[in-house]
């Protein structure tokens, strides 16, 4: 693998979601009440059912456990894949580089769906539940 560094243009640098700033900020609230943080965070996932507590950790001696919203279901493919297909169906959601440089391919979300579900239902065929 390379150790080359590529600098981030300014044109994206302008559309991030974070910048240092924001990052600090952001790292700072998860530190200092991080059940707000992370309640927050987990709005930007669609629920089925949303949870009612962010975490349930003990760290007791014979007894460690570490749940994260653990009375709440969600669908990771379909936040992932499906709800993007009405507004982003024909762009590119996932690039994907052979070992040779000259073997790539772009797999739009349309097309990831529909391989998503391929899969699914051969896993369906094999009672994978």
């Amino acid at each position: 693998m390379s150790e080359k560094i590529y600098d981030v243009s300014a044109e994206w640098s302008k559309r991030a979601y974070v910048d240092q700033t924001k990052y600090r900020e952001m790292y700072a609230r998860s530190v200092s009440d991080p059940n707000a943080f992370w309640a927050e965070q987990a709005q930007r996932v669609g629920w089925i059912k949303p949870f009612h507590k962010v975490e349930n950790t003990s760290f007791a001696p014979g007894n460690i456990s570490i749940k994260w919203f653990e009375d709440g279901v969600l669908n990771v493919a379909w936040n992932c894949i499906d709800r993007h297909l009405e507004t982003r169906g024909d762009q590119t959601a996932i690039i994907w580089e052979g070992d040779d440089p000259s073997q790539s391919k772009h797999i739009t979300y349309r097309q990831l769906h529909d391989e998503v579900c391929k899969m699914a239902n051969i896993l369906r065929t094999r009672n994978v539940v």
